[in-house]
C-alpha cells in the first residue's frame, strides 16, 4: 500500500509539472499575440485555458482522494496540501495569460496600445514568460535557489509595472481612454502573474523546509476565514 501511495504522490508531482508547462506556454503565446496581433494565437491561448482548468480540477479531486484514503501525515501531508494550493496558483496564472490574450483578440486587427507602450508591455510579457519557465524548473527540482531567483525576477516585473503607470498618466502620449484602460489592465495582469509565481515559490519552500514564510502564513489564515 505504501508503494502505491508513493506512486500516487509522484503522479501529483507530474501533474503539477504538466500544469506549469501549460501555463508557461500560455503566457509565451499570449505575449506573442499581443506583440504581433496574431488573432489565431490569441484564440489558442483562450481555448487552451480550459485544459489548465481541467487539470486543476482533476488534481484537486485526486489530492482529496489521497487525503481520504491514505490519511497522510508529516511530510506526505505537507506535500498533498501544498500541491492543492500550487495547483490553484497555477490555474490563476493560466487565467491571467488568458486575460492578456483576450485583450489582444478584442482589439484585432489593431494593436491594443501605441507602439512605445506596446514595447513595454511585451517586455513585461517576456519577463513573465521567463518567470514561468523558472517555475517549471522549481516544480521539477524543488531547488530553493530557483525560488529565490523567481522572487528577484518578479522584482523586475514590478519595476516594469510601475513604468506602465507613467505611460497611462502622461497626457503627451495622447492615448484613447480604451488604450489607457488596456495599458493599466495588461500591466496589472502581468504583474499579478509574477506575484503568483512568487506565491508558488514560497509554497515550495514550505514543502521543502516545513517552515512557514510570512506569505504562506497569510495564505493559511485567509483560507481558514
Amino acid at each position: 500500500m505504501r508503494e502505491i501511495f508513493h506512486m500516487e504522490l509522484k503522479q501529483v508531482g507530474s501533474d503539477l509539472r504538466l500544469m506549469a508547462g501549460y501555463v508557461a506556454a500560455a503566457m509565451e503565446k499570449a505575449t506573442e499575440a499581443l506583440a504581433t496581433g496574431d488573432l489565431m494565437l490569441a484564440e489558442q491561448v483562450i481555448d487552451s485555458d480550459e485544459r489548465i482548468n481541467d487539470l486543476h480540477r482533476s488534481l484537486d479531486e485526486f489530492c482529496i482522494s489521497l487525503l481520504a484514503r491514505q490519511a497522510p501525515v508529516a511530510a506526505d501531508l505537507r506535500l498533498v496540501v501544498a500541491a492543492m494550493r500550487m495547483s490553484q496558483t497555477l490555474e490563476r496564472m493560466g487565467d491571467l495569460a488568458r486575460h492578456v490574450a483576450s485583450i489582444a483578440r478584442g482589439r484585432y486587427p489593431q494593436a491594443a496600445v501605441d507602439a512605445d507602450v506596446l514595447d513595454l508591455l511585451v517586455k513585461m510579457g517576456r519577463q513573465a514568460s521567463a518567470v514561468a519557465c523558472r517555475v517549471i524548473e522549481l516544480v521539477d527540482t524543488k531547488d530553493l535557489s530557483i525560488a529565490a531567483e523567481i522572487a528577484r525576477e518578479d522584482d523586475v516585473l514590478d519595476q516594469l509595472h510601475r513604468q506602465t503607470f507613467q505611460y497611462a498618466l502622461n497626457d503627451d502620449h495622447q492615448m484613447t481612454r480604451q488604450q489607457v484602460v488596456d495599458t493599466v489592465l495588461l500591466g496589472r495582469f502581468l504583474e499579478r502573474f509574477g506575484d503568483h509565481a512568487v506565491s508558488l515559490a514560497h509554497r515550495v519552500s514550505y514543502l521543502v523546509t516545513g517552515q512557514l514564510t510570512a506569505q504562506v502564513e497569510t495564505e493559511v489564515v485567509a483560507s481558514a476565514d
